[in-house]
């Protein structure tokens, strides 16, 4: 679409009319020059000047007509191209304690399978419904490590997320120092909403900060925190589901307890959390402009060059058809010029 950046200066297109209207040109009668043989000269070159002044009028008109285009600075709109903005970072904090390897779920095939391949595969559905947030990944064991800092490339998080392995960030876990962890990674985000999503197997055993003090600062910074349990809450020793940690977590930092004791009940909680922390894309549009101000300038350009070579013909024409029709001689005896034709 063609578009003017300042088309009011189109207005001042009348200009040269209304300032020879208002303006006439002044006219004074002074002798130059006596020539005695000024009509033979007239009846020479008479008709050849009111069409060198139409053809230079003609000229005059479009070309400042096109410079009044080119300054009204003329521009092509292409098509809106859009851009989904974040609403939302989304951190998931997934516990890979030697605990993960027990085989109570089973695969989508229905076969047996440790936890964290189960927690994989749910993982991956949740992914590919959350277009439009920003997803980071923090794992975590005897310590917190970041897999995935926060993108828009789900794909990338779930490849991530693959590559994981239980035991690998040591067999104890530190759940509080995760989370911890994963306070720091939102503090140069801007997104209106931030959310994490913990998943866990057993109790804190290896936390410097106390789970409970890490959701008491994620309340203060406005991040909500899920916590999601999974597998037997009758296990024993430092293996057990402290349910009621987590329970106490979510509440704190205003998010909400899920417990999964089988592959079924996971999914279900994940289509619960995709209900609640339902995704709002953000919509940015931007039409690019490209600036045409130098074609009515070259056309202008281009009149002014054919005007100048048209009226340099006629000159020349003009010149030799005076030169054939009558000749100029001085009297040797008078000093006069004089006219032969």
């Amino acid at each position: 679409m063609l578009t003017f950046a300042h088309p009011w200066l189109l207005l001042l297109a009348p200009i040269p009319w209304l300032v020879r209207a208002l303006l006439p040109p002044t006219r004074a009668s002074a002798v130059g020059v006596r020539v005695p043989f000024l009509d033979r000269i007239e009846r020479a070159s008479a008709g050849r000047s009111a069409p060198v002044r139409g053809a230079r009028v003609a000229a005059l008109v479009p070309v400042w007509l096109l410079v009044l285009a080119s300054l009204a600075r003329p521009q092509w709109v292409e098509p809106p191209l859009t851009r989904e903005m974040p609403t939302r970072d989304l951190l998931l904090l997934v516990d890979l304690s030697t605990s993960m390897d027990v085989e109570d779920f089973t695969s989508s095939s229905g076969e047996s399978v440790d936890r964290l391949t189960a927690v994989r595969e749910v993982l991956a559905d949740f992914l590919g419904r959350r277009d439009g947030d920003r997803v980071g990944l923090v794992v975590f064991g005897s310590a917190p490590f970041v897999q995935a800092p926060f993108s828009i490339d789900l794909t990338l998080v779930d490849r991530l997320l693959d590559e994981v392995e239980t035991g690998m960030a040591g067999p104890r876990t530190a759940f509080g120092d995760a989370i911890g962890l994963g306070l720091t990674m939102f503090e140069s985000s801007d997104a209106p909403a931030k959310t994490i999503i913990a998943l866990t197997d057993g109790n804190d055993t290896a936390s410097q900060v106390p789970p409970i003090e890490a959701a008491r600062v994620a309340r203060e910074r406005g991040v909500r925190v899920h916590t999601v349990a999974i597998g037997d809450p009758t296990t024993a020793g430092e293996d057990k589901l402290d349910e009621e940690a987590l329970r106490s977590v979510a509440e704190t930092a205003g998010g909400s307890y899920f417990f999964a004791a089988d592959r079924t009940e996971l999914m279900g909680i994940y289509a619960e959390l995709d209900r609640i922390e339902t995704v709002e894309v953000e919509v940015a549009s931007f039409r690019p402009r490209r600036d045409l101000f130098y074609l009515p300038l070259l056309a202008a350009l281009l009149v002014s060059l054919v005007d100048h070579a048209l009226r340099a013909a006629a000159s020349l024409r003009g010149a030799r058809s005076l030169g054939s029709s009558a000749a100029l001689r001085v009297d040797p005896l008078t000093g006069a010029l004089e006219v032969e034709s």
